[in-house]
């Protein structure tokens, strides 16, 4: 309408500008219903995600273990995270399924009135692009669904390196497994790099259709019939038409491939809750104190044989039953049925319980709160509880006392510790009937016999209540009411200590021969307790020393191989420990916990989230990455693209303007050839520049990897130490994902949106040039909604997430605690924690939405006025304009709004993904260790031949700013001696092998290895020259071979070799894929005394002149220990040994002992010597039972 008025001259100029401001109208109208219903669809999305967390979290808590073994804690909390998202994200959309269509149609109609048939060429061309655009993205999501794989198998890498760090920083390890997690990245590249191309093909299918649309309709338009002329009015109007049909082209295969995501999404979710309930009646809890289990068969799995079978029992109240048996016996089994977490087949059980598990579950929260558990304050009866559970020393010792913060799976804590926080945690919730599940495996001698006495024995603070205790210590037997032995699942004999001497079974026969030893071992209270092979178990503990070593004279050798063999951390509070089934924990006998400040409060400190603006150094890091020249290149390029499109458009705005000089015959075969050749040239530019930006973006990607991961494994051990490995991980997985794939994306669609606007306001003002002076009050009012935009959502961005975080690790926690939640039946409590965290989520997710629609409307008003002015002045100026340049400048200014509204989305987007950027730059640039290989002072190849080590006025810290681990060290070590180096926990032992390998810096002094000075070449030189056998064995996965020589330095035959040495050959040669046997992550197959006999092995191929040992044989049985310092002694025979001990019967026949004590020399002389002057080492030796 408004060409047909600037081309007519006698009508009035009111109509125009009513024309203009109707045009305003409508427009702003249309905003305001568009972002109102945006507005509710995002709500109701959000709704629906939060009613499917509660869903699942309220599933999860009372699943049978069945069904919980069926999905493990990571695929529920992708069903929280990913499958609930999906559904947010369907709502929004769901509306298109049925105006897509209709705004399809319209347009359609709208077209046919304006153009007749022709316009079916056109709408033939859309539908030939939808397969292509359908082909290009089927095979994106094969690609991307390959590059998944790659890029978790690179995360279990990396989560392995950064968790075995210390170790690969000890055999100087690190290009091995650089080049590994190279080689992994570069395949992920490949993929990324292949999906990239494909991504350029569908945008230049994407920039070219609207334009192949309008001239295959226009060509077609024009040759069919002489008379069709093109003018102004159908030329711009059709223009418009197909820029509106080109959103719900788009939009449909999107919409549908997101419902068919959301249905996959929908089945995982049935599938979940679906899963089979627990049966809440199966324990009777009313009848109060007694525990009675008549006839009672239990299974795992309704479908599993039964675990349990014909078990009666019966525990009258008040008394204290314990209860033993070998390993895999069933104890915990039984435990698990009278909470009702096992499926009842037969029988009954009634009581009402307090739960000690045998793995501690601690929460996420202060140590008070672990141990109240929901339960009101009451000061006195929280005091006796941490007398009686020992647990006021080591308040004493932790930062914040009872407030201190305990981390994830209560990481500050040792292994003892946990273990006493929950049975205190048992105590305070003060049930009627305890059930114990061996609490006392994981503390140390006193300390269980102190818990025993104060809390769960005869004069204990339970005494009165009912007490189900299952043990492996024999001391306490004596002491129960009653005693059941439990064989396959089955009770075997039950009765008190007297009578079943009396009755003379396999279990008085145990007691005979082991209660000996382990009464005089009591006196002693050392840290260790030897049971017979017949209940089998051996627990071993870093106590404070050793007795006998004769109780493993009565072990056949067939027997040794079924000993299973957990070890347990020392009770010593500085100590972290392994969990215990060796999980994933790391332990550090360094006194690290307690050094920290005392301002400490937080063990760690919370991970800041950026405020304020991206520095533009950041940006010109991604730059720089991507390459400066490219860079050039690639913004070149976009301009090129958009002066093509404007350019077409102006030659059909000329074209148009024919009419009116009649000569259209005979141009339109020129015509259309040029409006083509522009087209093409758009297109061809569009693709050059999505390729050259792909390529950019890659290469900076495997940059920044690059360059962390070298920096990564160049930092020293105390970054590692002290920052929490989920951080790091967080960078290499999430933020390295942002730099491969959301950051190129945005980046595209930033330059492209950037330049869409800036072309559109040049035509405008080029077609009106007054327009120039709306601009700029336009132009500032942008910008400033723009800044005041991209703030908040930056600022909700990240407060989003961080308050994301906690939703999911509350609920892999809860998962995990589930059967301790039952017990004390906190279900609703936890519920309601849930809801809270998901709440608090929302808070910050609701403003994001609501700013968004903010945003909306502002910027599309923004977009009209830039409408109505270019309208309002074509209306004023129509006297000097012709048609065509009204036409191209009016559907110009339509087409802005949406880019403009992009163009800030983008910014925003491009601002929260460079922070990416930002992180990884700020992990690769921590401080960096010395350099590993030094040019100028390599060391001789054949060094050291002698083996001599010195030190002389050596100290060291660990961090700056804490005090000296060790002080003024001298001594002279000869090549070939042995030395053993004793000391309490925390002496500085461990400290003392690490300054060897320069692990720890000098703080003075220095150390000397054959009159070379270790401080002056580099760390491979030296590490690769020494040997340790690491107080943890830490395996990677991958096959044993590459576990033993991960360079392939050494045959086969070598490597057998050493295997027979460690006495492991038996072991290998039975399995049926020898050398190539696969050792799962951390080496969880192999139990912890095989993989200490696999860190000999590498010790044997290695064969340095210096070996070390950080009390290597504390997790071996006492036989295997022998066997190994035989070999230690046969095959280091000429080289110098450091070992240091616990058991002090392997170091009495070394040449020196050396007693450390508090990072001094206390004593240092042959270990006869020693004993005459009857100092430090003279009573240790006593404690031991070595020496009257």
């Amino acid at each position: 309408m408004l060409i047909s008025f600037t081309k007519q001259t006698g009508v009035p100029d009111w109509w125009g500008y009513t024309l203009a401001f109707l045009m305003f109208f409508t427009a702003f109208l249309q905003t305001l219903v568009l972002h109102r219903h945006f507005h509710y669809c995002f709500v109701t999305g959000m709704n629906v995600r939060t009613a499917l967390i509660g869903a699942i979290y309220r599933k999860a808590l009372v699943i049978t273990n069945a069904a919980k073994r069926s999905s493990t804690v990571g695929e529920v909390v992708n069903l929280m995270s990913v499958d609930a998202q999906r559904f947010m994200d369907l709502t929004t959309f769901l509306n298109m399924l049925w105006s897509a269509p209709l705004q399809i149609m319209l347009a359609l109609y709208f077209l046919w009135q304006n153009l007749g048939p022709s316009v079916l060429a056109g709408v033939a061309v859309m539908i030939m692009l939808i397969p292509f655009n359908a082909v290009i993205a089927m095979k994106t999501r094969a690609y991307q669904v390959e590059q998944m794989q790659y890029k978790d198998t690179r995360i279990k890498l990396m989560n392995e390196i950064l968790n075995g760090i210390k170790v690969l920083k000890l055999y100087a390890w690190e290009n091995s497994f650089k080049d590994k997690v190279l080689a992994i990245r570069q395949k992920e590249l490949d993929v990324l790099r292949k999906s990239a191309y494909l991504g350029a093909l569908s945008t230049m299918a994407w920039t070219s259709a609207p334009f192949l649309v309008a001239l295959t309709t226009f060509a077609v338009y024009v040759t069919v019939d002489e008379n069709n002329v093109l003018d102004a009015e159908k030329a711009f109007v059709s223009l418009s038409l197909f820029n509106i049909l080109r959103f719900p082209l788009n939009m449909l295969p999107q919409v549908i491939s997101s419902i068919v995501q959301t249905s996959i999404s929908l089945k995982r979710i049935q599938g979940f809750l679906s899963h089979d309930e627990l049966d809440p009646n199966s324990v009777d809890k009313n009848n109060t104190a007694s525990v009675t289990v008549v006839n009672g068969k239990f299974t795992w799995a309704k479908e599993d044989p039964p675990v349990l079978h014909s078990i009666n029992m019966m525990v009258p109240q008040g008394s204290l039953l314990a209860v033993v048996g070998h390993v895999g016996c069933g104890k915990s089994s039984l435990i698990s049925a009278l909470l009702g977490e096992m499926e009842k087949v037969e029988g009954d059980i009634s009581g009402s319980v307090a739960y000690v598990p045998q793995q501690a579950w601690i929460q996420n929260a202060t140590l008070r709160d672990n141990i109240l558990f929901e339960n009101p304050y009451n000061e006195q009866k929280y005091h006796s509880v941490l007398e009686a559970c020992a647990l006021t020393f080591d308040l004493e010792v932790l930062p914040g006392g009872d407030m201190t913060e305990i981390g994830e799976k209560g990481i500050n804590l040792s292994g003892g510790q946990r273990q006493r926080v929950s049975l205190a945690r048992a105590l305070y919730s003060d049930a009627d009937v305890y059930l114990l599940d061996d609490p006392l495996s994981a503390v140390d001698a006193h300390v269980s016999k102190h818990i025993f006495e104060n809390l769960i024995g005869p004069e204990g603070l339970l005494k009165g209540k009912t007490r189900i205790l299952v043990t492996h210590g024999i001391s306490f037997l004596p002491q129960v009411d009653n005693i059941m032995v439990m064989v396959e699942g089955q009770v075997s004999e039950m009765g008190s200590y007297q009578e079943l001497l009396k009755q003379n079974g396999a279990f008085a026969e145990f007691l005979r021969n082991y209660a000996l030893e382990d009464i005089i071992e009591e006196e002693e209270a050392t840290g260790r307790t030897l049971l017979p092979a017949l209940m089998l178990f051996i627990t071993s503990f870093e106590g404070k020393a050793d007795s006998l070593s004769l109780g493993m004279c009565l072990l056949p050798c067939s027997l040794y191989r079924q000993i299973s063999i957990i070890s347990a951390d020392g009770e010593n509070p500085k100590s972290r420990s392994v969990r215990r089934h060796g999980c994933s924990q790391r332990k550090h006998s360094e006194p690290q916990e307690k050094k920290k400040p005392h301002e400490m409060e937080k063990l760690i400190q919370a991970e800041t989230a950026e405020t304020g603006r991206v520095k533009t150094k950041v940006y010109l890091e991604y730059v720089k990455a991507v390459g400066p020249l490219l860079s050039v290149v690639i913004c070149f390029l976009y301009g090129c693209q958009s002066a093509a499109a404007i350019g077409s458009n102006i030659w059909l705005s000329q074209w148009t303007n024919d009419v009116s000089t009649n000569q259209t015959k005979e141009n339109v075969p020129m015509r259309v050839g040029v409006y083509a050749a522009l087209g093409i040239v758009q297109g061809i530019l569009v693709m050059i520049s999505s390729f050259t930006l792909a390529i950019g973006n890659i290469s900076a990607a495997r940059k920044l990897h690059y360059n962390l991961l070298s920096n990564k494994l160049h930092t020293p051990q105390s970054f590692f130490d002290t920052t929490p490995l989920g951080r790091i991980i967080n960078r290499f997985s999430k933020d390295i994902y942002v730099i491969d794939e959301a950051l190129p994306a945005t980046v595209l669609m930033f330059l492209g949106t950037f330049f869409v606007s800036l072309s559109t306001i040049i035509v405008i003002i080029s077609s009106t040039p007054i327009f120039a002076v709306v601009v700029v009050p336009l132009a500032f009012i942008y910008v400033f909604v723009q800044r005041f935009y991209v703030a908040t959502s930056r600022q909700l961005k990240r407060l989003e997430s961080v308050s994301r975080s906690p939703i999911y690790s509350h609920f892999s926690e809860t998962i995990t605690g589930c059967s301790v939640i039952r017990a004390y039946g906190r279900h609703t409590a936890f519920v309601l924690m849930s809801d809270m965290k998901v709440d608090e989520n929302q808070k910050s997710y609701y403003p994001g939405i609501v700013s968004n629609r903010w945003l909306g409307v502002r910027i599309e008003f923004i977009g009209n006025c830039i409408v109505l002015f270019a309208a309002l002045f074509a209306v004023a100026g129509k006297e000097n304009l012709n048609p065509g340049l009204v036409g191209l400048s009016v559907s110009y200014a339509l087409q802005v709004t949406m880019s403009l509204n992009w163009m800030v989305r983008m910014t925003s987007d491009l601002e929260s993904n460079i922070v990416a950027v930002e992180r990884v730059k700020e992990y690769s640039e921590t401080k960096t260790e010395a350099p590993w290989e030094v040019e100028d002072k390599k060391p001789p190849p054949e060094w050291p031949i002698k083996g001599n080590v010195e030190f002389q006025n050596y100290s060291v810290r660990y961090r700056e700013g804490l005090d000296l681990v060790l002080k003024n060290l001298t001594l002279n070590v000869r090549g070939g001696e042995k030395i053993g180096i004793v000391g309490r926990t925390g002496a500085g032992k461990s400290s003392m092998t690490l300054c060897l390998f320069r692990l720890l810096e000098a703080a003075a002094g220095e150390i000397t290895i054959d009159e070379v000075r270790i401080a002056e070449i580099g760390l491979h030189d030296l590490r690769s020259k020494l040997t340790i056998i690491p107080q943890e064995p830490v395996l990677f996965s991958g096959t044993l071979r590459m576990n033993l020589d991960p360079f392939d330095k050494y045959t086969d035959e070598d490597v057998w070799k050493a295997l027979e040495h460690s006495h492991l050959h038996r072991f290998v040669s039975n399995q049926t894929a020898k050398l190539e046997l696969q050792c799962s992550e951390g080496g969880e197959n192999l139990s912890v005394g095989q993989r200490q006999l696999v860190c000999l092995a590498r010790a044997l191929l290695r064969k340095t002149r210096i070996l070390i040992l950080d009390e290597a044989t504390a997790a071996i049985d006492l036989e295997t220990d022998d066997l190994i310092q035989s070999t230690i002694r046969t095959q280091f025979e000429d080289c110098t040994v450091f070992t240091i001990a616990h058991r002090l019967n392997t170091i009495m026949d070394y040449t020196r002992v050396l007693v450390l004590d508090k990072g001094q020399i206390a004593e240092f002389d042959t270990p006869a010597n020693l004993l005459s002057q009857r100092g430090i080492f003279y009573s240790m030796a006593k404690d031991a039972g070595l020496t009257q």
